[in-house]
């Protein structure tokens, strides 16, 4: 259903972590964590999710329950490599990762979540995106909306200068789209209030890692998702970066605050 940008990385020990890239991503951006939990022992796993990596008509066709099914096969598929399995993802990654949990009851041992958003509600977010959300099922009904894309605006989710340019350069992107399909965003508000409906009934230990400037989702997004959860969720906030905290300034702290959460 996809090009394989997967990448694994082989840990000394039996634990697994399975990273999930974000909407409209790739595995590459999972590498640093990726690496720095590998150089903690873990076995390390990020797939590709469907109608990634490759163009918008493929990610378009897909809807997040294509996107949990690429995730349930990779999941089964790791399973058979290691003792136990724990889960980290970015944004709309970390709500696939947690749902997972949800879905494959007892698969996985812990989550964490980079940046959760029910809402796209941060300090450089328009002021109709909570609006749409809410009138999302109407919306998608017509034509004009369905086909939009909307761009990313600078600091494009990064506060480090030098990480910026780089991830500017289309030439570095590795099958990653600049912008996001409004079909695609309204599988991601399908999933949010499919995750909502169950949180009450997860119990898997949850980290949410937040920024407290981000400018995509506010904290009280990893707020909301702390109300609701049914078990132990801890949340750490950050406060120098933005966004995409996995590889903004803190990429280090996330990638510590991870492995160590998951070896405890």
């Amino acid at each position: 259903m996809s090009e394989d940008h997967s990448f694994t990385l082989q840990g000394t020990g039996e634990q697994g972590v399975l990273l999930v890239h974000g909407l409209t991503g790739t595995p590459s951006e999972m590498r640093f964590v990726g690496k720095h939990l590998n150089k903690m022992g873990f076995t390390v796993f990020a797939p590709t999710l469907a109608g990634h990596c490759l163009d918008e008509a493929a990610l378009t066709q897909t809807t997040y329950e294509d996107w949990m099914a690429s995730l349930q096969k990779a999941l089964a598929t790791f399973k058979t490599r290691v003792g136990s399995v724990s889960a980290a993802g970015i944004c709309v990654g970390g709500a696939l990762a947690l749902y997972l949990a949800h879905q494959e009851k007892g698969a996985i041992d812990k989550v964490a979540i980079y940046a959760p958003a029910f809402d796209y509600d941060g300090w450089n977010q328009p002021r109709w995106s909570r609006a749409a959300r809410v009138f999302k099922d109407v919306l998608i009904r017509v034509p004009a909306v369905r086909n939009t894309r909307f761009q990313e605006s600078h600091p494009f989710g990064v506060k480090d200068d030098r990480i910026r340019r780089f991830i500017e350069n289309p030439a570095n992107l590795d099958g990653a789209l600049p912008y996001f399909p409004a079909q695609s965003l309204y599988q991601n508000y399908r999933l949010n209030d499919a995750l909502k409906k169950v949180l009450p009934e997860i119990t898997v230990p949850t980290l949410l890692l937040h920024a407290r400037e981000d400018d995509v989702s506010h904290p009280r997004n990893s707020r909301a998702i702390q109300k609701l959860h049914g078990g132990k969720c801890e949340i750490v906030m950050l406060e120098d970066s933005y966004h995409m905290i996995h590889v903004d300034r803190e990429r280090h702290k996330v990638a510590e605050l991870t492995g160590n959460f998951f070896k405890a």
